[in-house]
């Protein structure tokens, strides 16, 4: 998929704003069981949101980073512990803004 563009951005961003988060990053951190629980999700849904229980900014980043190669999704927005997260499947289910 090519990189969206702002107005697809913005899109997601107000689909993602009724979102709760459907994985909670813990303690313990990104292990491999979590990374397969956000991908599973971020396949099913497309648009997701994360909680990452990191005190430190650059733990979190460093963590929205390490999601985002494994799992292949693109980083829509950041806001406090929640992290926003798209994923286009083979079989489109948001419609997207050109």
């Amino acid at each position: 998929m090519s990189a969206l563009n702002n107005k697809q951005i913005k899109h997601l961003k107000g689909l993602a704003h009724e979102l709760k988060p459907i994985v909670i990053v813990g303690d313990k951190g990104l292990t491999s069981s979590v990374t397969d629980e956000i991908s599973n999700a971020i396949n099913h849904h497309e648009l997701i949101k994360v909680k990452i229980r990191a005190d430190e900014r650059e733990d979190r980043e460093q963590m929205i980073n390490q999601i985002c190669q494994r799992t292949g999704a693109t980083f829509i927005q950041r806001v406090g512990h929640i992290v926003t997260l798209f994923k286009r499947n083979k079989e489109a289910k948001i419609a997207l803004p050109k």
